[in-house]
């Protein structure tokens, strides 16, 4: 079985109730080009994305899925898309047990500890709750109903170790999300060498019982879920056998999800997914981030440096299928980009409004909008927000200044007080920093040194705040400063 994904013959098909709308056009990994999003049911849009295995603190790679989808979310939504988002946590794996036995704890302790610590570097980094977030261990009972229905349909056979595998040779489509034949992926791809299988390509769909880990009872006798299973049959009980979009990283497209379309479509006869989106690599001085090279950064190590916004810009500052280049300087350039759109905020008292205030025949929204119905194209988006930054400084229009931080909201950016944003360097501020009570104490002595005209004094005062990185701004209503 084989199903077409072409948009035109998805258009023509009357009786799959597709209808096109809207301007939105989506890059789909499976058919390699930008297409009119055409959602199944109109002005409704279900979505999945891959998560997190949670064995231990995430990463800039798991970050930037966070974020990237997160925007998604929010553009749909803004076009007054009602969003069913499934975001699922992955509670049980071979990772999962070996950390649990060296840290001489049980699985549920250290689920649920990363888990915790997950949800808090989301928030950090404004990354708003999924409709739903499954976790595996609650969807066993459903994973093996399909695993079974499998079995059933000569697509899945259990082996000499009583592991149940998936036979891709009896699934014409498979290879179709990578792109691959059979033959060009056993040659190319690395796969796990079992003897059991049989054909190298062939993927667990349920693993035998060892002794010491944790098991259900099912009809291939004691085990637990293979990996790739559970998001075929969480996506299925929350969203549907047929959905909208489905997301993850670059680094999932092949196998993860080229065998969740197997395993669904080959359960139900029936496409799977009419999107597929996959974000770019992180990557670190031009290198692929990586455990085994050192250079494997987690969110909480980047946040002691950098203030969660600052991050998210970052992120927000290349395209989602670009790869994005990690390095100290990036972040640094991140930072002082991003103070550019609050200093253009700071004397404006912007005030909170909802997206559906905005004027969308303004030139200004009219280009966000262009570049967001690009595929997401934040780049652009961002640069548009430069544009009435930079027509703000030039004529203090508070008109301009809410629409700036309406459409950043979109992104999820210039939500602070302009001030406090300015007045926090890092996430974490350093004990040898100047206290903020302290930088007040210094600004009334340069004040009253002023004022006594010892102008030499206020410069080495204005000189030695500056060299601990506070820059001082006199105005009309006083003098006001900020972190650099």
């Amino acid at each position: 079985m084989q199903f077409n994904y072409d948009r035109d013959s998805i258009r023509k098909d009357k009786s799959s109730k597709i209808y096109p709308l809207r301007m939105l056009k989506i890059y789909n990994s499976i058919a390699r080009e930008k297409q009119d999003f055409v959602p199944i049911t109109p002005g409704k849009v279900k979505i999945y994305v891959c998560g997190m295995t949670v064995y231990d603190y995430c990463h800039l790679g798991h970050a930037r899925v966070l974020v990237v989808f997160d925007t998604a979310i929010r553009w749909l939504k803004a076009n007054r898309f009602d969003v069913s988002y499934v975001r699922n946590i992955t509670d049980i794996d071979d990772k999962i047990i070996k950390r649990a036995q060296e840290n001489n704890e049980s699985i549920e302790a250290l689920t649920d500890r990363f888990i915790q610590a997950m949800n808090e570097d989301a928030a950090a980094l404004g990354v708003v709750t999924p409709d739903f977030e499954p976790r595996a261990t609650g969807y066993v009972a459903e994973m093996i109903a399909m695993i079974q229905t499998l079995v059933e349909k000569n697509l899945a056979y259990q082996a000499r170790n009583g592991d149940v595998y998936y036979s891709v040779h009896d699934f014409p489509g498979y290879g179709k999300l990578s792109g691959k034949s059979l033959s060009d992926l056993r040659a190319g791809e690395r796969v796990d060498i079992d003897s059991n299988k049989k054909d190298p390509l062939d993927f667990v769909l349920w693993k035998s019982a060892k002794p010491g880990e944790p098991f259900w009872e099912s009809p291939w006798g004691r085990g637990r879920p293979g990996w790739h299973i559970e998001c075929s049959a969480m996506s299925e009980q929350l969203l549907g056998i047929h959905f909208d979009i489905h997301g993850g990283g670059q680094d999932l497209q092949f196998p993860h999800h080229e065998n969740e379309i197997a395993q669904s479509e080959g359960a139900h006869d029936h496409p799977f997914v009419n999107y597929w989106m996959h974000n770019g690599f992180v990557r670190v001085d031009n290198e692929k981030m990586s455990k085994s090279l050192g250079n494997f950064f987690t969110v909480r190590e980047i946040l002691k440096l950098y203030q969660p916004e600052v991050v998210r810009f970052f992120i927000l500052r290349a395209h989602y299928r670009s790869p994005l280049n990690y390095s100290d300087q990036h972040l640094k350039d991140a930072k002082l980009a991003l103070d550019r759109l609050y200093i253009a905020l700071k004397e404006m008292g912007a005030a909170d409004i909802d997206s559906a205030a905005i004027d969308w025949s303004n030139s200004y929204a009219q280009k966000f909008k262009a570049a967001m119905d690009d595929d997401f194209n934040t780049p652009d988006a961002i640069a548009v927000l430069f544009e009435l930054a930079s027509d703000i400084n030039k004529t203090n229009s508070k008109e301009n200044a809410e629409l700036l931080k309406v459409l950043a909201g979109l992104l999820g950016l210039l939500q602070q007080n302009p001030q406090d944003y300015l007045q926090n360097a890092t996430a974490a501020d350093s004990s040898d920093w100047l206290t903020a009570t302290a930088i007040e104490q210094l600004i009334r002595q340069r004040i009253q040194a002023r004022q006594e005209k010892r102008y030499a004094d206020a410069d080495a005062i204005r000189k030695n705040l500056q060299d601990q990185g506070i820059i001082l701004e006199d105005g009309p209503q006083g003098t006001t400063w900020r972190r650099v």
